[in-house]
């Protein structure tokens, strides 16, 4: 890392903590896209994304739950899966141009149904166990491969099917980050057997954005109002897995 351009890198940071936090989502994709626009060397953008996820994602996990909206009988079933497949993920360290183009472009289908569908929110059916698991688990590999938590994948998907509130989905997505992050980090000092050192500074600004942004979400802002700022996060998401 370039010690000049790390003030730039650490506001950066802020700013992705903060506005994804608040949507119970930990940031990785836009730290990636702030890495990488600032040249850090490619071998430890995913791995430092992905420890700068684990701490906005454990701050975004006790803000929400702390407010009562994590579902435990929601979360498990996506989680049973996704675990050993974000591991496996994370292990494989090829780029695929292709899916990263075409994951952008369902982000950002995703964040223009936001933009246009607001209203009222119906009263949600959870999926069935077998569903659930098997999404899960597509949902993980998802997260390990990209050096997300999946997050940016499961809150949409939560919403649009109706298995569950915005608040819900943002507190259930917020601990599926959590442990897809960590079996992603796992998996990927597991082929490389290198952890990045990177500058305390960025775990700072990322544990001040996340807290203030969790805060936020949790607390504050309407689900209407979360699913604005979810369109935000997932157009941004999107452009950049498509043009990095």
């Amino acid at each position: 890392m370039t010690m000049e351009f790390l003030p730039f890198i650490a506001i950066g940071i802020f700013i992705i903590a903060l506005l994804y936090s608040s949507v119970g989502h930990a940031g990785a994709s836009g730290y990636i896209a702030v890495m990488s626009l600032f040249s850090m060397a490619t071998a430890e953008i995913k791995p430092t994304a992905l420890v700068l996820n684990i701490l906005v994602a454990s701050i975004g996990t006790w803000q929400f739950r702390r407010a009562g909206y994590f579902k435990w009988r929601l979360f498990w079933p996506f989680a049973l899966l996704s675990i050993p497949m974000a591991y496996l993920g994370g292990y494989i360290n090829l780029p695929p141009r292709a899916f990263k183009i075409l994951v952008g472009i369902v982000l950002i289908f995703s964040a223009i149904r936001f933009f246009i569908h607001q209203g009222e929110e119906l009263e949600p059916k959870e999926p069935s166990m077998p569903v659930a698991v098997t999404v899960g688990g597509g949902l993980g590999l998802l997260a390990g491969l990209t050096g997300t938590g999946g997050g940016i994948f499961l809150t949409p998907l939560l919403i649009f099917k109706r298995w569950a509130r915005t608040k819900n989905a943002a507190a259930v997505s917020a601990l599926f980050i959590l442990v897809n992050s960590v079996s992603g980090l796992l998996g990927n000092l597991s082929s490389t057997k290198k952890f990045p050192v990177f500058a305390v500074p960025l775990l700072v600004a990322a544990a001040i954005g996340g807290t203030i942004g969790s805060h936020l979400g949790s607390r504050r802002f309407s689900s209407n109002t979360i699913k604005k700022l979810l369109a935000v996060v997932l157009a941004i998401a999107g452009l950049k897995l498509i043009f990095t």
